[in-house]
């Protein structure tokens, strides 16, 4: 049944709940296997007939991001299924082959990658070890139809982007919103592109003239977080948020995994000017702290797609038929407003809700090079 953004107060807490990223950054148990550039591996006891075990991106398993969620899917599984699972964090890109290797010396049954960055090495392990199960989260890699072992886990996120840039050109005061991302890839930028489009809609429907800075659809063209490591370069996130507010920009996108806390530390220094809309987690729950500032978040449902793939590998019946996360199947979607519920009028959620219906219809179009197919 799908979710509904106007959610009864009461059922806010729940709602957010299931659809963002709790999971607390695993520690260090006993029994943890060798391999980890981060020293952050662990295998935790269950039935011991079935293992499940993930492999992050550089920013970790507490990123208040897409690995956070994704390792929340792990864990759930854990509890839920019973089962035994072994995890390791990835410092920087030069770990992803040798840890995704310490998962498999763990004798892991299933591996799970976590983001676009890991997919060549994901597919290289898959083909090597033909009798694991893997899955990848945020890519469906070119060729990935032929590896039967490789499920892709991806998520059309320029429809629900598209809703909060609707959204954001509702509540701008200055008439400028702005986004950011960490790197010019597929997983980043159609955040990006569905957030302008959705503008573009309101300019249309109401006759308004919002401008986006930082990202230029045409042009596939924006701002990013500096190198090196742009998504845990936090300060380099607050300084390119700083950037699109100089120019005015009074609502901000961040879409670069941990380095997005800077633009929620520049909208909460802002004393209630700046406001930003989160991604990947419902931000009032992952980024509880800057709460008062986040409008809403673009949530993925990485949690339960990785737990749908673990559980379809323990029952056998893994398929290497990708799953997109769209907004007909709540894959992806709007995170409740939270303490911003009561300055979005009834008519802007009554709009949304058209708008999510006519998208789910195809009555309207998203426009991303960057769509994964459904």
């Amino acid at each position: 049944m799908r979710k509904s953004l106007l959610v009864a107060p009461a059922l806010l807490g729940a709602a957010a709940l299931a659809l963002s990223s709790c999971a607390q950054p695993p520690s260090p148990t006993s029994g943890a296997t060798p391999g980890s550039a981060s020293g952050n591996t662990a295998a935790a006891g269950g039935s011991g007939e079935f293992k499940a075990c993930m492999v992050s991106d550089a920013g970790g398993f507490d990123d208040k991001s897409f690995n956070q969620t994704s390792y929340k899917g792990l864990t759930d599984a854990k509890s839920q299924l019973g089962i035994e699972i072994g995890q390791v964090e990835s410092s920087n890109t030069a770990d992803f082959a040798k840890n995704i290797q310490s998962m498999v010396d763990a004798n892991c049954n299933i591996i799970v990658t976590v983001g676009f960055l890991l997919s060549d090495d994901t597919m290289a392990a898959a083909k090597a070890n033909p009798n694991i199960e893997f899955a990848i989260v945020d890519d469906n890699p070119e060729g990935a139809a032929e590896v039967a072992n490789l499920k892709p886990l991806v998520f059309n996120t320029a429809e629900s982007s598209f809703m909060a840039g609707y959204l954001a050109a509702s509540q701008t005061q200055t008439g400028k919103v702005g986004t950011f991302g960490g790197m010019k890839i597929p997983t980043v930028t159609i955040f990006m592109d569905g957030f302008a489009q959705g503008v573009n809609y309101h300019n249309q429907q109401k006759n308004t003239s919002v401008q986006v800075v930082g990202w230029d659809a045409g042009r596939q063209d924006g701002q990013f977080v500096p190198q090196p490591n742009p998504f845990e370069n936090v300060a380099g996130g607050l300084q390119t948020a700083q950037n699109l507010t100089s120019q005015g920009a009074d609502i901000l996108f961040p879409v670069a995994g941990p380095a997005g806390e800077g633009a929620l530390q520049a909208a909460k220094a802002s004393g209630g000017n700046v406001n930003a809309i989160w991604v990947d987690t419902d931000g009032c729950e992952s980024a509880s702290e800057y709460c008062a500032n986040i409008m809403t978040s673009v949530y993925k449902g990485m949690d339960v797609a990785v737990f749908d793939a673990i559980k379809a590998a323990k029952d056998g019946q893994f398929s290497n038929e990708p799953f997109v996360g769209t907004l007909a199947n709540d894959g992806t979607g709007l995170s409740p407003f939270h303490e911003f519920d009561g300055k979005v009028s009834a008519e802007t959620k009554s709009e949304l809700e058209k708008i999510r219906a006519d998208i789910e219809a195809g009555t309207i179009k998203i426009e991303s090079t960057s769509q994964p197919k459904s």
